[in-house]
């Protein structure tokens, strides 16, 4: 190992305390080596005023990160995996996933207990085209509004009144150490998670495989395991983190339970099942869920989605 590391993040918060934990690990770990964070802005860090989906293309949280990466800029990249796209730029890899945080998403509110607690025609905030299908299904009665912004942002203005609630990633609360205002998680068999959602990657080059083998203490194959049938479904099905899907994966034993999501924005369809199989299919389980999702009407789904995202950028 050199002696000394550059880790490239983005500049938000979150980000930063991410990317923090990992320096610490890795100091602790090679006492003789000194990590640097490099702050970085994305395109969808600097664009906070338009929903994500109609921002359009992939890697919106990653793609300037991994060219600091290519040119040698910074040695490794600290990303949430729900933002990496399925397809690497040439010469780059996910090397390390460590142990995933909690998948759950969060429902945070000042003055109801629960997502049913709120009242007709309540105000609840998300940019999540996944989560606004899943609340529009769930309670089709609720004003559903977009939410941009990082955490801090979000909260400030749920403070102010502006929302009845909010949802967001109960792991990005958890890291920031805001656990305390999670009003409650939502199951997963009511609000399917977004891919990865919860854990980490750390991007590496492909030739730097002397980095590679001393960060291996970080990986955590159960989660590895976990993210690569998740992420095979998102592979299959062509999307990115604006679309109206959603997986979630659990192992038990050897055994590997996926379910997955595909939905109309509105929330009056949505296209649902769970696979099951031995660890060492993972991906395979992942391709053979997206392919039935599709069958059953997920395609014409996604396709409606391109369609108005081609029609709102022009």
């Amino acid at each position: 190992m050199r002696t000394l590391l550059r880790i490239g993040t983005r500049a938000s918060l979150l980000a930063v305390t991410q990317s923090t934990s990992i320096k610490n690990q890795i100091e602790a770990a090679h006492p003789q080596v000194r990590v640097e964070l490099v702050k970085i802005t994305t395109k969808g860090d600097r664009i906070l005023d338009v929903p994500l989906a109609k921002v359009g293309g992939k890697g919106l949280f990653v793609k300037e990160i991994e060219d600091a990466l290519l040119a040698g800029e910074v040695d490794l990249a600290v990303h949430s995996m729900k933002d990496v796209p399925t397809e690497l730029p040439d010469g780059l890899h996910i090397g390390i996933i460590p142990v995933r945080e909690i998948p759950q998403d969060a429902f945070v509110s000042i003055k109801y207990s629960s997502l049913a607690a709120l009242p007709t025609g309540a105000t609840i905030g998300t940019s999540s085209l996944r989560r606004k299908s899943q609340l529009a299904a769930l309670r089709p009665d609720l004003k559903i509004t977009d939410l941009r912004g990082n955490i801090d942002t979000r909260l400030r203005k749920l403070d102010e009144g502006i929302y009845d609630a909010i949802i967001l990633a109960g792991a990005g609360l958890n890291r920031l150490g805001l656990q305390g205002r999670i009003t409650v998680l939502l199951d997963p068999a009511q609000m399917l998670p977004a891919i990865s959602q919860g854990a980490l990657g750390i991007e590496l080059r492909r030739d730097d495989t002397e980095l590679f083998a001393g960060l291996q203490f970080l990986h955590h194959p159960q989660t590895a395991l976990a993210v690569a049938a998740e992420r095979a479904f998102l592979l299959r099905l062509e999307g990115g983190c604006q679309v109206p899907i959603g997986a979630h994966a659990t192992l038990e034993g050897t055994t590997v339970h996926l379910t997955g999501l595909i939905a109309s924005v509105d929330g009056r369809q949505l296209i649902k099942d769970t696979i099951s199989g031995p660890v060492e299919q993972a991906d395979r389980l992942g391709t053979t869920l997206a392919e039935t999702l599709l069958a059953r009407g997920g395609k014409a789904l996604l396709d409606a989605v391109y369609a108005n995202e081609a029609s709102s950028a022009q």
